[in-house]
């Protein structure tokens, strides 16, 4: 194992503390806290001009080092724009001061939506990578990509990428806060209760909570305007048995406005369903999300939203909406990064989840 040190941007500070306290826990690593501690190595400065430059206050020379970063919104409430400048210019600072080798863990990857290229208009997800990579990024980590191809945009010669199933998360909160043993998950989530995309894209995503926890998968097939963001034109809903009575668990990678599941929601009412839940990785909450979900809860329709932390959520945002539960992810992270310090396979962090064996063998799964 290579000596390493965990640093972050401005953005995620906090966030990599906390994945610092949560991997000295694992007893290999309980006696270098110290050593690999380095989230406040980094120097922002600002020049009146407003031009920006990163320091490195340490020397990193050799070392391995995971740089934790977020450009969506965060913690030090740095804007978008400042933060990927921010992170390019960490990345140059880290290649002068000679760190062996660069691993950026970007847990969620706030332009992986613009990643079509069959438009006349920039992909952001490209830039993005491409940037990161021709500067001297050797590794990114991050958890649920908005779609697989995103992985193909970067050369494995150049840069590897690891895309980790955050969703994993999501499954292991479902069966400790709200299952709890084999026996309800046999007599009451798998004849009661339903998992529905958002839309036909997000099948393959809803198709692995349907099938960890053996229970029906029900599809929206949404048709969008693509000459506007955020616009949706109809739905339509294909389910296999009948939508009445059931608890349904709206899947998705990411809540933005809410439009999509706002939508959905709306458009699944009138199957009288017992109740509709969300489910997400990341929740940016972009305006006008909690003022839709607010409104959802208020009208009865939506009872409960979980998320990650992947994003930072505001203590406003838990006020403003109502049942919302945030899914902690620095525990992964830490698992993440040992996985990476010491040249261990990522294969157990990519497995399927599966309810009926993490209740019969919960151990190992909290092993990976």
């Amino acid at each position: 194992m290579n000596e390493f040190v965990i640093t972050a941007t401005r953005s995620m500070r906090k966030y990599a503390a906390r994945v610092v306290g949560d991997l000295t826990k694992f007893p290999s690593f309980s006696a270098q806290a110290d050593s690999i501690n380095g989230v406040e190595a980094l120097k922002t400065d600002r020049f009146a001009d407003g031009e920006m430059e990163v320091a490195v206050k340490e020397s990193l020379r050799g070392k391995d080092v995971i740089l934790f970063t977020s450009c969506a919104r965060n913690e030090a409430g740095i804007s978008v724009e400042e933060a990927k400048i921010e992170l390019y210019h960490t990345i140059d600072a880290l290649k002068r001061s000679q760190a062996e080798r660069i691993t950026v863990f970007e847990p969620f990857v706030s332009c992986s939506r613009s990643d079509r290229t069959t438009r006349r208009s920039s992909v952001g997800l490209w830039v993005h990578f491409k940037f990161l990579s021709t500067m001297g990024t050797n590794h990114i980590v991050t958890y649920q990509l908005h779609s697989d191809k995103s992985k193909s945009m970067l050369d494995p010669t150049v840069c590897l990428i690891d895309d980790i199933p955050a969703l994993t998360l999501l499954k292991k909160y479902l069966c400790d806060t709200y299952i709890r043993d084999l026996k309800t998950l046999e007599k009451v989530v798998r004849p009661n209760w339903a998992f529905c995309s958002v839309d036909a894209g997000g099948e393959k995503l809803t198709r692995q909570f349907a099938n960890a926890f053996m229970a029906p998968l029900v599809v929206a097939h949404k048709q969008r305007d693509y000459s506007k963001s955020n616009t949706i034109e109809s739905i339509n809903i294909l389910s296999a048995e009948p939508i009445a009575g059931k608890v349904l668990w709206v899947v998705d990678d990411m809540i933005d406005t809410a439009g999509s599941v706002a939508s959905l929601i709306r458009a699944l009412t009138p199957f009288k369903p017992a109740e509709i839940n969300i489910i997400s990785t990341h929740a940016p909450f972009s305006p006008p999300a909690e003022e839709r979900l607010s409104q959802l809860s208020a009208e009865g329709l939506l009872n409960r939203i979980i998320v990650t932390d992947t994003v930072y959520c505001s203590c406003g945002a838990a006020l403003n909406i109502p049942n919302l539960e945030v899914v902690p992810s620095a525990g992964l992270s830490a698992k993440v990064v040992r996985t990476i310090v010491t040249n261990s396979s990522v294969n157990q962090l990519m497995k399927p989840f599966n309810a009926e064996a993490y209740f019969k063998e919960p151990y190992l799964f909290n092993q990976n």
